[in-house]
């Protein structure tokens, strides 16, 4: 099955790749690795905002993650020419979580962005990660994150 084909069972449709928000490109080839820029957590009515451990609960920051997620493929589609069956694999993700002191649940969160991609990727979707706190993230937003992908 395609990975446009697997999005669409699980009812997802990339939006355009977010365009940079400040002095930065969202993504840049080296042979055939690709990194891609942070993403924030955004939904259809806009970033998603908040502190794990204040405002959000878990649930709702691997929600945000999986949004992550869902703007990184964004990105790699846009580095393939439009064809996602250029992917080969996910390398790594960097997750960043907006969270108290106190808040320690930043891999379940991230969970959300990783879970995410193996469901649409199978063992592609595989990879390596850190998931760290963050006092403060861009906008407010409860989650930002960067990847690294391997590429055809």
């Amino acid at each position: 099955m395609s990975i446009e084909a697997k999005l669409a069972e699980l009812g997802v449709t990339l939006p355009d790749a977010p365009a940079p928000a400040a002095n930065y490109v969202p993504f840049v080839q080296v042979g055939d690795i690709v990194y891609v820029s942070g993403q924030i957590s955004q939904g259809t009515d806009g970033p998603i905002k908040g502190k794990l451990g204040a405002d959000l609960d878990v649930a709702a920051g691997a929600a945000a993650a999986r949004a992550c997620a869902i703007s990184l493929l964004a990105q790699v589609k846009a580095a393939c020419g439009g064809d996602l069956s250029n992917l080969v694999r996910v390398v790594k993700l960097t997750g960043f979580v907006n969270s108290t002191p106190d808040f320690t649940d930043q891999p379940e969160v991230i969970n959300g962005a990783s879970d995410f991609l193996v469901q649409a990727l199978g063992d592609a979707g595989r990879h390596s990660r850190s998931a760290v706190s963050a006092a403060a993230l861009p906008r407010g937003v409860a989650v930002e994150i960067e990847g690294i992908f391997q590429i055809k």
